[in-house]
């Protein structure tokens, strides 16, 4: 899933402690703006439960944090990863207006990843200055950019895949206030299954992920346009 834009590292288990703590980071952050929204909307479940924090170690989940992240990285050989933090646990029936509430909730990680995904474009093409301008620190500024790197695409995936409307996923949120009210209530049943259905989705029918995220390789192509130039004086390395 991941582009090649950086020069190749000499080992995937290099490229491995490159990204890993940008991924956890962004998840972390995805966990936490959906705690601190369903703070802000009446319910205190989070903050109760101590997941209204960014210490990663309370939104860690064993295998979508841990696990999964390390058998489709080292399984594919270096070439795509993905992964997941804990579900931050909610109470709903406290907000202060249910449907409003719930649509802030289900979208406030999915925000708070596009904010991130601005960010690090930000802070890749001032590494990238900064290396050209202090050429001595290039080795140690180049990792820093391709943490940058990985910071851009990793929160564009995470954004576009949550809006997915596929229980359990923060678009299946959005997606079930828009349809009528018995219908919409059954399609929330399938949350129970947990990640079955977007599983089975991504196995048998791959191309509704990857229409979903299609904008992400399209908003990421343009980003990189706009910042390479300055982020990159000398072109993309062959």
């Amino acid at each position: 899933m991941f582009g090649r834009h950086l020069p190749e590292s000499n080992t995937i288990s290099f490229e491995f402690f490159v990204w890993a703590p940008v991924l956890l980071f962004s998840m972390v952050a995805h966990e936490y703006a959906h705690a601190e929204a369903a703070y802000r909307q009446g319910d205190s479940t989070a903050y109760m439960l101590g997941r209204l924090t960014l210490n990663p170690l309370k939104h860690i989940d064993p295998f979508m944090t841990v696990i999964l992240p390390l058998v489709l990285w080292f399984g594919s050989h270096g070439t795509y990863t993905f992964g997941g933090a804990k579900p931050v646990p909610v109470n709903p029936r406290n907000y202060r207006q249910y449907v409003r509430g719930d649509i802030i909730v289900s979208l406030a990680g999915i925000a708070v990843n596009l904010v991130l995904f601005l960010i690090f474009t930000a802070l890749f093409a001032t590494v990238g200055t900064l290396a050209e301008a202090v050429p001595v620190l290039g080795p140690t500024l180049e990792i820093l950019q391709r943490m940058m790197y990985y910071g851009m695409w990793l929160n564009l995936v995470l954004a576009f895949f949550n809006l997915i409307p596929i229980p359990p996923l923060d678009g299946s949120h959005v997606f079930y206030h828009l349809l009528p009210p018995g219908a919409g209530m059954q399609y929330r049943q399938l949350q129970r299954f947990g990640f079955l259905p977007i599983m089975v989705v991504s196995f048998m029918l791959p191309g509704v992920i990857q229409f979903f995220l299609w904008p992400a390789v399209k908003l990421m192509r343009l980003a990189l346009a706009m910042v390479i130039p300055v982020a990159l004086p000398n072109g993309l390395p062959s």
